[in-house]
């Protein structure tokens, strides 16, 4: 249990300093924006109560909103996902249910079950946030794009995040 909070705060602190210190200064253009901090909320345990999701998602998003100058929009953005979080668990899956100690990600879940779990969080959050920051309708169509390409991109970065961290810790 302690090693278990001690690597979520670390998680917590990484991805924040890597959204912060190196995503946040590259440029891929107006369409293609990336947020891998939604990996924290993303990887919480399965036995993470709802109430601490929503604490620990509110407290990324005001981080996260606090350097980006972003008046509340990643906070708003964050909650929403951890509010949402145990309805798409539930709504995926398995047939018996989550084995206790298992962890929410690629390596545990495998692939299929990863791409609808952080897919349907991922494309929700940069929905909210990109509506949110051009609130209008005239330019739905190009905020659309940018959700869509965006989130794969995100998706990308979260995979291999995942791929590179969790399969050397798990070889260690």
């Amino acid at each position: 249990m302690t090693i278990e909070i001690i690597r979520n705060s670390l998680r917590f602190v990484l991805l924040i300093l890597l959204q912060v210190i190196l995503v946040q200064n590259i440029n891929l253009g107006a369409y293609i924006i990336l947020f891998p901090y939604v990996l924290f909320v993303l990887m919480l345990p399965f036995e993470t109560n709802k109430h601490l999701v929503l604490f620990l998602s509110f407290l990324l998003g005001v981080i996260i909103d606090f350097f980006y100058d972003s008046s509340g929009i990643h906070t708003s953005a964050c909650t929403l996902i951890g509010f949402v979080r145990p309805y798409v668990l539930k709504y995926i899956a398995p047939r018996d249910g989550y084995d206790i100690g298992v962890s929410p990600v690629v390596q545990d879940m495998g692939l299929e079950w990863f791409i609808r779990y952080a897919g349907t969080l991922i494309v929700l959050h940069h929905f909210f946030v990109f509506y949110l920051e051009i609130f209008r309708f005239s330019a739905f169509f190009g905020t659309f794009l940018r959700v869509i390409l965006s989130s794969i991109g995100t998706f990308g970065i979260i995979y291999a995040l995942q791929l590179i961290f969790i399969s050397n810790a798990s070889r260690k």
